[in-house]
């Protein structure tokens, strides 16, 4: 439809209520609009499984909701399978525990929720559009896009961040924290330090207008 938008939302972290808000800035048609999730809806902030609950609610109404893998919810699955733990709380996990330990009505149930977990699995590596790749941290410089590896999808930052290298497609990523846009020939970044006290970013595609809450 030519009204139709492609929304992209940077990183959450657990910050619920500029989520709330955002959503209430941005006015989402389920009907018209495609709304595209770069990852790390966890950790760090006050209410990761809140956040996780509002994006599984709007999903219950659209079915253009497309949502990535952040390298913090792969840390979370890895904890979740007894791998690196450690790693997963040193980033912030405790918080994603916490809100987990306090949405549970009754101590018996698992930590997780089914739909929660099955979300988390579900996660995509990327996303290609006509004109653009979308990622969560970005991708190698100088690799073919069927040979890129999870690790730096989910991970990269200086070698991608600094590069100029033409992926074919514009590029738009989280997982690095800035504090206005990123806005590059070749990327734009759109993790705006939610977590951090600054502001949780949205991108409408089409337009190239950016729609921002404050912390």
């Amino acid at each position: 439809m030519s009204n139709e938008r492609v929304l992209v939302i940077g990183d959450i972290h657990g910050c619920l209520d500029m989520l709330i808000r955002l959503m209430d800035k941005v006015d989402l048609r389920p009907d018209k609009d495609r709304l595209i999730f770069l990852g790390d809806y966890i950790d760090r902030g006050e209410d990761s499984k809140g956040v996780v609950d509002r994006i599984l609610d709007l999903k219950k109404y659209s079915s253009q909701i497309e949502c990535l893998m952040g390298n913090h919810e792969a840390m979370f699955l890895d904890y979740l399978s007894g791998i690196n733990r450690g790693s997963f709380l040193y980033n912030g996990g405790t918080k994603t525990l916490e809100s987990y330990i306090a949405g549970r009505s009754k101590k018996e149930e698992p930590l997780v929720p089914v739909d929660h977990l099955q979300f988390y699995k579900s996660l995509k590596l990327y996303i290609e559009l006509q004109d653009y790749y979308i990622v969560h941290a970005g991708f190698r410089p100088g690799v073919d896009l069927m040979e890129q590896e999870q690790e730096d999808m989910i991970w990269i930052r200086e070698p991608f961040i600094h590069s100029n290298y033409d992926f074919g497609k514009r590029v738009i990523f989280g997982h690095t924290p800035f504090h206005q846009p990123l806005v590059m020939d070749n990327k734009i970044g759109l993790d705006t330090g939610a977590v951090y006290g600054n502001k949780l970013t949205c991108l409408d595609l089409y337009k190239m207008e950016f729609y921002s809450v404050e912390a």
